[in-house]
């Protein structure tokens, strides 16, 4: 059944939101270097992370560093900003792609880590670069309904093993070209981590409004993206193509309900300059309101639009309307209206 899913919400608003990024900078001329012989012997040039994703760089995470303290770190700047005392959580959602293991959940750690109580609930979401859009939203749900009053939504993300994995495959004698681009994705990742506190708006009147927003699925793609600490493997064409049909969908059919031609900010989840282009172009959106960070810091996964987002604060101002939007395999998108 064809159509979107529309939710409004009532008395939901972000409060504060934080972003840890790592020391160590991976260029991709780097990566270019480590892939040398592989990319001569299959005569390809050097620099198409650059040129066709327009990465340049992305964040690995240095010694002393690792993905669940930077997550940690992460939701405590965001209560500090938030002034909200961790004692009033009612729900931690983790909402990351990366997981050392299957079970417990990634929450628990950054639940017991950051010291919240035991009547914070808390458990992942997992919905590949979705998951941080469905965390807010699935939050200010429970704070409209009245179930809880603060909300902390986390995610951090580690690309470092599935990268490391799939330049030594890619090494390997007998990679082919088909083999080599249905892997090139995985080479655009980066590491980060971002938090977010969401609570009531009329307790915050400072506080940037959730308005509403829609999710629409086109799971017969659910084979297009498909990956794993040891690698990635995407047909890139058709993802784009469902992905970008998938989008317009949705972006025509919420017309209904809202109207998001002129948003001060377009902070989508960060890809590459083909997939941004394609919405920029299909959507008849302004470039010039569309931020973009994974040149400098790849593509972070579900982190990629809270990370955008904590990097454009400061140039938003109070009324400012900003539209998060994401692609996420499967297929899924997912669209989110704030007023700042």
């Amino acid at each position: 059944m064809a159509g979107n899913a529309t939710t409004t919400f009532r008395n939901a608003a972000l409060l504060s939101l934080a972003a840890v990024t790592p020391d160590r900078v991976t260029t991709s001329a780097e990566l270019d270097g480590r892939l040398r012989p592989v990319l001569e012997r299959l005569r390809l040039p050097t620099g198409l992370l650059e040129r066709i994703a327009g990465v340049h760089e992305r964040r690995n995470w240095a010694q002393g560093q690792s993905f669940d303290a930077a997550t940690i770190e992460a939701g405590a700047k965001a209560l500090a900003e938030a002034g909200v005392d961790r004692g009033r959580i009612g729900l931690i959602v983790n909402t990351s792609v990366t997981r050392p293991h299957l079970e417990p959940s990634v929450a628990v750690r950054m639940h017991h880590g950051l010291g919240l109580p035991s009547s914070a609930v808390n458990f992942d979401i997992a919905n590949a670069c979705l998951g941080f859009v469905n965390g807010m939203s699935l939050a200010a749900q429970l704070i409209d309904a009245g179930q809880i009053e603060y909300a902390l939504v986390v995610d951090g993300e580690d690309a470092d093993e599935v990268q490391h994995n799939t330049v030594a495959r890619l090494s390997r004698e007998g990679t082919t070209r088909a083999d080599f681009m249905r892997e090139f994705p995985t080479l655009t990742l980066g590491s980060g981590a971002a938090a977010a506190v969401l609570g009531p708006a009329d307790a915050h009147p400072s506080g940037h409004r959730l308005l509403g927003g829609v999710t629409r699925a086109a799971t017969q793609f659910n084979e297009l993206c498909v990956g794993g600490v040891n690698g990635m493997y995407t047909d890139a064409k058709a993802l784009l193509r469902g992905g970008m049909q998938l989008v317009m969908a949705a972006w025509e059919e919420a017309r209904e309900h809202f109207e998001w031609s002129h948003m001060d900010r377009y902070v989508m989840h960060q890809v590459s300059d083909v997939h941004t282009d394609a919405i920029i172009k299909a959507a008849k959106l302004d470039r010039a309101r569309v931020p973009l960070t994974y040149p400098r810091f790849g593509n972070v996964g579900p982190a990629s639009i809270p990370i955008t987002l904590a990097h454009e604060a400061s140039s938003l101002t109070p009324g400012d309307r900003v539209l998060l939007m994401g692609v996420g395999s499967g297929i899924n998108t997912a669209m989110l209206e704030l007023a700042w």
